[in-house]
């Protein structure tokens, strides 16, 4: 029996990094800062794959794949991408290990294997993909190019915590290239609705869109937008993002067409990716103290069964009713898992199933078999009640889709409590530390006044929210005029 989790409200970072490793999420590696997705947890990021990818191609992208690693002189083509990932590179200068004279047994880095350049490892992929498209692109009948890849990537981070922040992580990113500056602008916000959508439909996380202050933006991109959602603890989360990156990198690798005019323009690009942070998202989310709160459209396991019995008899009877149960819910599409380990008692399987989030926990006893009926109980509430077998699937259907409903709407009602009006900087700064969550406060729009918040109070700005309107107001700050709120909060 796993031990009891460490309460969130006495140590939320301690309670996120037992329920990981307690769910059988993830683990740490022996190489530094990276980490092992276990069977369970992948299985999470395999259903959001499933249901991105989807939307991707119903959006008109395919799928490819790129080197892993990028020639340090394409990398630096892009000066503003370059210096902007330059700290988090982790760079290949040899090929080649050979024997050590000095220590027997052991192996060093062959001083006559440097390569001739060095390559990074792709702490993102822009470079690599730019300089494919110069060979892809000579007219504007090339374009679009709607292209995305599942991929890792490695961005050498000193501090690191499972899924939130690994040096190694997976994600997908999408490449695009466009004729238009209209055209590459409208791919970019589709995407950020797409990601949108499917955080709040699949994670059933809410999320406000916005776009980055130009000190947040993505390195070499020209507007970044994004969707953010707020966590248990009152700390933002940026769920996603989606660049449109101008012609920067077009220009940066020399990638020209010739336009419907007979002239000669650069490519008008975007980029646009979500990674297995989506996993620390949805574990803060929902979860509790007694461990995983899954949204149904994500559980890899959407009921669970757990047979009670004292006699082989009644063994038999249970599996035979249990298993009958499985097959009708399988025809639904519904995931079950039937518990018929012998080595585990009923209160261990109960656990397990708590812990690892299952919306649905079934069990079965004699005595239900006698009336026909099966106890069940909610992961989200923790409420019981019988249910007649002849009705259980049709109220699991339906249970399912309520509870993907209830969780969002939950956790919704968690940011609007959590979301405040501020107006001056002393309220600022003692909500941040007393409530948190976001605050939605005037900013003058400049880089000093957003650098000497976040120096000060450790908050940044989250968002420029998409849907805010004109409010015109005075900077918390300087006082300066401002035009309309932002959010400010802080974030992992």
């Amino acid at each position: 029996m796993a031990k009891k989790l460490t309460s969130r409200s006495v140590d939320y970072s301690k309670w996120y990094n037992e329920l990981v490793v307690q769910a059988d999420l993830a683990e740490n590696s022996a190489v530094r800062g990276c980490m092992i997705i276990k069977p369970y947890g992948y299985a999470i990021w395999e259903k959001m794959q499933a249901a991105l990818d989807k939307m991707f191609k119903a959006t008109g992208h395919q799928n490819a794949y790129f080197p892993l690693f990028v020639p340090k002189s394409l990398f630096e083509a892009e000066e503003k991408n370059a210096e902007g990932f330059a700290k988090e590179c982790a760079v290949v200068t040899h090929y080649r290990l050979t024997n050590d004279p000095d220590k027997p047994g052991k192996l060093r880095v062959d001083p006559q294997a440097k390569l001739e350049e060095e390559l990074v490892v792709r702490p993102t992929s822009e470079a690599i993909i730019w300089n494919t498209y110069k060979n892809w692109i000579q007219s504007y009948r090339d374009l679009p190019i709607l292209l995305n890849q599942w991929a890792n990537v490695v961005r050498w981070e000193m501090r690191t915590r499972l899924f939130l922040r690994t040096a190694e992580f997976l994600w997908q990113e999408g490449h695009t290239a466009h004729e238009t500056q209209a055209e590459a602008m409208a791919e970019a916000r589709q995407m950020n609705q797409v990601y949108a959508d499917f955080v709040e439909n699949f994670l059933a996380i809410p999320v406000i869109q916005g776009v980055k202050t130009p000190s947040e933006r993505f390195a070499g991109a020209e507007e970044t937008f994004c969707i953010e959602a707020l966590m248990q603890d009152g700390k933002a989360l940026q769920a996603g993002t989606s660049h449109f990156l101008g012609q920067n990198f077009a220009k940066a690798f020399d990638v020209k067409f010739a336009n419907k005019e007979g002239g000669l323009d650069y490519v008008w690009a975007t980029s646009w990716g979500v990674s297995t942070r989506l996993m620390g998202a949805l574990i803060m989310t929902h979860s509790d103290d007694n461990g995983l709160v899954l949204p149904p459209n994500l559980a890899p396991i959407q009921v669970g069964i757990v047979p009670i019995y004292k006699s082989e008899e009644q063994r038999v009877a249970i599996a035979a009713v249990a298993e009958q149960i499985k097959a009708e819910l399988f025809a639904l599409d519904i995931s079950v898992d039937f518990d018929n380990r012998d080595a585990f008692k009923p209160g261990y399987k109960f656990n397990a199933f708590e812990i690892k989030g299952v919306p649905i926990r079934l069990a079965i006893g004699p005595r239900d078999l006698e009336n026909e009926q099966v106890e069940l109980a909610r992961r989200d509430t923790l409420e019981k009640s019988t249910v007649k077998l002849s009705d259980l699937a049709a109220h699991i259907t339906q249970l399912l889709a309520e509870m993907q409903q209830q969780l969002f709407e939950k956790a919704k009602a968690f940011r609007a409590e959590h979301t405040t009006e501020v107006d001056d900087y002393a309220t600022f700064k003692e909500l941040l530390e007393t409530k948190g969550g976001f605050i939605a406060a005037h900013w003058d729009g400049t880089a000093e006044t957003e650098e000497a918040i976040k120096k000060e109070t450790k908050a940044t700005i989250r968002c420029i929210p998409l849907a805010a309107e004109s409010q015109p107001g005075s900077c918390i700050y300087s006082g300066k005029a401002s035009q309309q709120r932002v959010l400010f909060a802080k974030a992992y």
